[in-house]
């Protein structure tokens, strides 16, 4: 049997959802806390630290839902939990939230690259294949979907910008999840969220960072990605 794409209409309500976002004081958290506020969800930012991360908050605005706090509590506070901290310490800080983050949905978007002088971007060999079946394996007890790979931390803060004109791939085992993750992802104007298969399939979504930034830096752009003819 061949899997079938949900249309806008199978997929559930996200509005009335608190986000939270692990490494928000990044462009990349910061800028998905700032589009998920635009659109009504309340947004807690976490950090390791929690003065960094309410110091991320106020500097998205005091008039946006938005706060701060340390990871355990940005991930204990939180319905769906978004992943961009570092890849250096992707492993490390999910281990240490396991019971935090246990029954809920985990979106991975975090990109094990390494960048070479004169080379540019590169993917890192991951032992579980990728950052999002690392989530999987650290964290046994949560729904993990990989999603946001490919969405650009300039545009998500310009406030020119005022929709993302992209279709974000979204891949998991587990189709409710996959469908809010999907559903959430069109709460952000412009966006559109697309299956893309099993978390198996997330290494080459996660490797084709490199080829973006390299697109990027060529045509000095903030290239996304459209899926046709879905």
């Amino acid at each position: 049997m061949t899997e079938q794409q949900s249309g806008p209409h199978d997929l559930p309500d996200a509005s009335g959802l608190t986000i939270g976002i692990l490494g928000g004081t990044g462009d990349q958290g910061k800028g998905l806390a700032r589009r998920f506020a635009l659109a009504g969800h309340r947004v807690v930012i976490g950090s390791r630290k929690a003065d960094r991360a309410r110091q991320a908050a106020a500097d998205l605005g005091a008039d946006l839902p938005v706060s701060g706090a340390e990871n355990p509590v940005a991930a204990g506070e939180a319905d769906v939990v978004i992943v961009a901290v570092p890849w250096d310490g992707h492993r490390a800080t999910l281990e240490s939230l396991r019971a935090e983050l246990a029954g809920k949905i985990v979106v991975d978007c975090v990109n094990p690259l390494g960048f070479e002088k004169g080379k540019g971007a590169f993917a890192l060999r991951v032992e579980e294949g990728s950052a999002a079946q690392q989530a999987a394996a650290v964290l046994p007890d949560s729904r993990v979907v990989a999603a946001f790979h490919h969405v650009s931390a300039k545009l998500l803060l310009d406030p020119e910008v005022g929709e993302m004109a992209l279709d974000v791939l979204v891949l998991g085992d587990d189709r409710e999840a996959t469908d809010l993750v999907q559903a959430l992802a069109g709460r952000i104007p412009g966006m559109r969220g697309v299956y893309g298969g099993r978390l198996h399939n997330a290494h080459q979504v996660e490797a084709f960072t490199a080829n973006l930034i390299s697109i990027n830096r060529r045509y000095k752009a903030h290239a996304g990605l459209r899926v046709t003819d879905v």
